[in-house]
């Protein structure tokens, strides 16, 4: 028996969860892997939910929300609006500054960093 398709605006919630808890893992500089050994699935699963290929069950994602450090709302935020929006330049360059931030190893050198943008931000 093949399975029924889902609505348009079901699978459009679901691509906008996904791409809600991509931007969030991201935004803590964590791969598909490391979340997928968070959550308990592989990375296989952690990537059809980010996809919005697999739907994310109300139990997985109150898990998602709690090791991403997120309100479940944060999730749904921006749903219906009329156009996706899209994700501009610069805040493709702050999620990578985050991710790139949080691999450096060395508390010296996260605070150094820290410092610098401190003061190149004039403040």
């Amino acid at each position: 028996m093949a399975k029924p398709k889902r609505g348009r605006s079901t699978a459009a919630i679901d691509d906008h969860v996904g791409a809600r808890i991509r931007e969030r893992r991201i935004m803590l500089g964590l791969t598909q892997q490391q979340l997928a050994e968070m959550i308990g699935v592989t990375y296989q699963q952690a990537h059809k939910y980010e996809r919005g290929i697999n739907r994310v069950s109300a139990g997985r994602l109150y898990e998602i929300a709690r090791v991403l450090n997120a309100q479940i709302t944060y999730f749904y935020e921006g749903l219906g609006q009329e156009a996706p929006r899209p994700v501009t330049p610069h805040q493709r360059m702050l999620l990578e500054i985050a991710r790139n931030f949080a691999e450096i190893q060395n508390e010296k050198h996260q605070e150094a960093v820290s410092q610098l943008a401190r003061a190149l931000a004039g403040r």
